[in-house]
């Protein structure tokens, strides 16, 4: 059954937007909304825009939009029910007693049940005799026992079907077990026993959220097999880009900082060692997603990525990636191209801290490693040198820092700080030029992606689709309105398929005395078609609102209506002919 409106009503009163969302988003007011940049894509000028007064977001940037509870669905990555589960916790509530039987939420569940299981059993399997191979290996790294059992470190045996006998014994089901990416289907023999086990002889370290769920895995080979590593695959309780590995641990220590390594085995390490604010990406590069994800816990982010390459390349995308969330960086370059644990275990955990306290800031690093690049000993290195500093002095957002390293540059290289701050200004000039026709395009391109998305087909007829939304928005804003276009204007007319099955259930829910707002919706409808509606409720807002504006909306979709059935008239029916006719006749009164 759907959650009563009365419970909803309450999480509604108790989960005020502005509270919910600035508890993510650094918002500030600018008249009776306010504006942040987006936690949803990344962007430097902020595009995502809450309205109090209609409890809804909507972001001119990526076209993301919704009520609250959207909102936690998209930036916690949960479904409808557990969305509202989070808001009813974080109110202190308790959901109603006939909760919604929903077959992805109850799958859910149990998907973390068996991830649970699933790493009770690795560890118990790296203390027994086919584990000894596991645990001889976590020793050879340094791992104490205690740090072994504060990650729940554990082993799967070299076996195809012993984590999914296991599991089975335990009641979990094969659709249970694959959902989880525990198990997976031979295409060679399907059947019952077509199921194998994913993780196989390797050590595994279970990914822990912050809530204290096992939502994923990680497992390396003790041999050179490949892959090396082998991570979970994005699953109903995991999305890669929304966690990072270890900062269950790392928000504890509660200093708004966090070390950001490449992997598992160096954030354990460090961890051990005393650094309790180490974190990682899982098995991907850091996106931006991770960027917002450390903003939310992070006023500084210290990074140390390897010094290969692709390290580098990492280093530079997470700069540019947490810069545009507002954290503080700095970067660590570890001597000989060690990694943390090496380093750690050659000269102690003291000389490691020493290095994080010697680290360069962000800027420092840029300008260190473009110089490592030019020739700085001739004209032409320096004039090169010089220029592609300037366009990264350009892309700070203080003026104080571009007149401070143009001050550097200047002693650095005996060249005029009037000469620099000129071409960093040139250079400021030509990328807020650029940023604002890219946010414009961006914009743009965003509306169109989200109306051929919701509604197909909405390009053949433009003025039809224009007087809906504007009507759907009235409509939203005002449920008074609903009645008397009720009377005026049939779901029928509606040219999309989405805006009549929306304008259909407004009519509805107020013939049955039920509210209509925006979180009592978003049950019935996805993340796109929600943000859909928060546009039109937007557009709606900025117009002054008027039952005489609905009558005009109804009357020009009544004339589409109408004019729609003349496309083809010699192969009409004679009845469907009069039917239209009488509707023009209507219109004319």
């Amino acid at each position: 059954m759907p959650l009563p409106d009365s419970f909803l009503q309450e999480l509604m009163a108790r989960s005020d937007i502005e509270s919910v969302v600035s508890s993510y988003v650094n918002m500030k007011r600018r008249g009776r909304n306010l504006v942040g940049l987006c936690p949803f894509h990344g962007e430097k000028t902020p595009s995502f825009t809450l309205y109090p007064e209609t409890s809804s977001f909507y972001c001119f940037g990526c076209g993301a939009g919704g009520d609250v509870i959207t909102f936690i669905k998209r930036i916690e990555n949960l479904d409808y029910i557990d969305a509202v589960r989070f808001l009813a916790d974080r109110a202190g509530m308790k959901m109603p007693e006939n909760d919604v039987n929903d077959a992805t939420s109850r799958l859910r569940t149990r998907v973390l049940e068996a991830n649970r299981e699933a790493a009770r059993l690795f560890h118990t399997w790296l203390y027994g005799p086919e584990g000894k191979v596991g645990l001889d290996y976590y020793h050879s790294r340094g791992y104490t026992d205690h740090t072994i059992r504060r990650f729940g470190l554990g082993f799967a045996p070299d076996s195809y079907q012993t984590l999914r006998d296991a599991l089975r014994k335990k009641g979990f089901n094969d659709e249970e077990l694959v959902a989880a990416f525990l198990a997976k289907r031979s295409s060679r023999s399907p059947g019952t026993g077509s199921l194998y086990d994913i993780f196989r002889n390797r050590v595994m370290i279970p990914i822990i959220d912050i809530r204290g769920n096992v939502i994923a895995f990680g497992g390396r080979v003790l041999d050179d097999s490949k892959p090396k590593y082998l991570n979970s695959s994005d699953t109903l309780v995991f999305k890669k880009t929304n966690n990072l590995f270890a900062l269950n641990f790392a928000k504890a220590a509660n200093n708004r900082q966090l070390i950001l390594c490449e992997g598992y085995m160096d954030v354990i390490a460090l961890h051990q060692a005393g650094f309790g604010n180490a974190v990682a990406a899982l098995g991907t590069s850091f996106t931006a997603d991770h960027a917002r994800l450390v903003a939310r816990y992070a006023d500084e982010a210290t990074l140390i990525f390897d010094a290969d390459s692709a390290g580098q390349k990492g280093t530079q995308r997470a700069i540019s990636l947490l810069r545009s969330n507002g954290v503080h960086i700095r970067v660590v370059s570890i001597p000989d191209g060690k990694d943390p644990d090496e380093f750690i275990k050659k000269y102690g955990p003291e000389r490691f801290r020493l290095l994080l306290e010697r680290s360069a800031n962000d800027v420092e690093y840029q300008l260190m490693e473009l110089g490592r690049r030019h020739m700085l000993g001739t004209a032409d290195g320096q004039v090169a040198y010089l220029r592609e500093a300037a366009d990264l002095l350009a892309g700070l957002g203080s003026p104080i820092e571009r007149d401070v390293y143009a001050g550097k540059l200047a002693a650095e290289l005996a060249v005029s700080k009037d000469a620099i701050l000129q071409q960093v200004n040139y250079s400021v000039e030509k990328k807020r030029k650029q940023q604002k026709d890219r946010q414009l395009s961006q914009i743009v391109r965003q509306t169109e992606n989200t109306i051929r998305k919701v509604n197909p087909g909405a390009e053949k007829h433009l003025r039809a689709v224009s007087a809906e939304e504007g009507l759907l928005g009235l409509l939203l804003l005002n449920p008074d309105f609903i009645g008397p276009m009720a009377e005026r204007l049939p779901p029928e007319h509606m040219v999309t398929d989405f805006n009549r099955r929306l304008y259909r259930q407004l009519i509805e829910r107020h013939k049955n005395g039920l509210l209509v707002e925006l979180a009592f919706l978003s049950a019935d409808y996805s993340e796109d078609e929600m943000a859909y509606m928060s546009r039109m409720v937007r557009d709606a807002k900025e117009r002054e609102a008027s039952l005489a504006e609905a009558r005009g909306y109804a009357d020009i979709i009544r004339e589409e209506y109408s004019l729609r059935g003349l496309e083809n008239p010699a192969d009409m029916p004679e009845d469907k002919i009069h039917e239209i006719l009488a509707a023009m006749r209507d219109l004319k009164k």
